[in-house]
């Protein structure tokens, strides 16, 4: 993959390409990889803009051994401006936000420690893959500040009385245990960690990226309807996609025993949220 470094000084942020797939790497690992004010807003531009490629069609978010991050940055938090705090929460929320927004599956690859804003980050991921010897906390009750914020995506992707366990004791879940309550998708050895996540990666990005992007924005819009809402969702929705050219094309590779071939160089067909924003009314 080819490497450019932190678009601000001392963000510690970099990025990364292969092809078809954008890595966004928290690099400084002798800290944890603490996610200060700078760093989620740089964060946020590296994953909007790779949002904004159509030769994107996967995002990862890593970060450089031996923690994914261990949250908010303490040391720029004391004894500051009330509205100090209300800027880095906000920054927070919109680098969420970010992630949820951008059209392409977002990817986390976890190898190490992921507490506070880091497990917030996981979680707000469409998908996760973690190391054997990763772990997950959202321990801020401990010092005396509530994972208010964290507890957004964590409670959604876990479920209450879990999050709720996690939250009230501060106590960290191993892998195993995360993937089991449905934070982590996948567990594998530390020394597979990138081959595991290229071939994720790999596999969604065969698919027609303006699909992908109908398909990720109708899962979380479909999610807090009423069954009844989201069946008239997706059903308007899937009808849009069928009148699309990637869908067209689709079809008739698999009638016709081929390969599909989506738009040329990756590009999104047309509008891709079009759909999804047609059936929202």
């Amino acid at each position: 993959m080819a490497d450019s470094n932190g678009s601000q000084s001392g963000c510690r942020v970099r990025l990364r390409r292969d092809g078809r797939i954008g890595e966004v790497v928290l690099d400084n690992p002798t800290r944890r990889n603490p996610l200060s004010l700078a760093v989620m807003r740089d964060l946020s531009e590296r994953v909007a803009a790779l949002g904004d490629d159509p030769s994107v069609r996967v995002i990862v978010v890593a970060a450089t051994p031996p923690a994914f991050s261990a949250g908010h940055d303490l040391a720029e938090m004391v004894d500051r401006p009330d509205d100090f705090y209300e800027e880095l929460f906000e920054a927070c929320c919109e680098l969420m936000a970010v992630i949820r927004e951008v059209p392409q599956p977002v990817v986390a690859a976890v190898d190490g420690i992921a507490t506070a804003a880091g497990c917030q980050v996981v979680a707000a991921c469409d998908l996760v893959v973690a190391t054997e010897g990763s772990r997950f906390a959202v321990p801020g009750v401990r010092i005396g500040l509530f994972c208010s914020v964290p507890m957004v995506p964590l409670s959604r992707a876990i479920g209450r009385k879990r999050a709720m366990e996690m939250l009230l004791t501060g106590d960290p879940i191993d892998a195993a245990t995360a993937a089991d309550w449905g934070l982590v998708n996948k567990v594998v050895p530390a020394g597979e960690l990138q081959e595991a996540v290229s071939d994720l990666a790999d596999r969604i990005s065969r698919s027609s990226a303006g699909v992908l992007a109908i398909g990720k924005r109708a899962f979380y819009d479909q999610l807090d309807r009423t069954e009844t809402e989201a069946y008239r969702y997706t059903r308007e929705v899937m009808a849009a996609n069928a009148a699309m050219d990637d869908a067209q094309e689709g079809i008739g590779a698999f009638l016709q025993k081929r390969s599909p071939v989506w738009p040329a160089s990756g590009a999104r067909s047309g509008d891709p949220a079009a759909a999804s924003r047609r059936a929202s009314g």
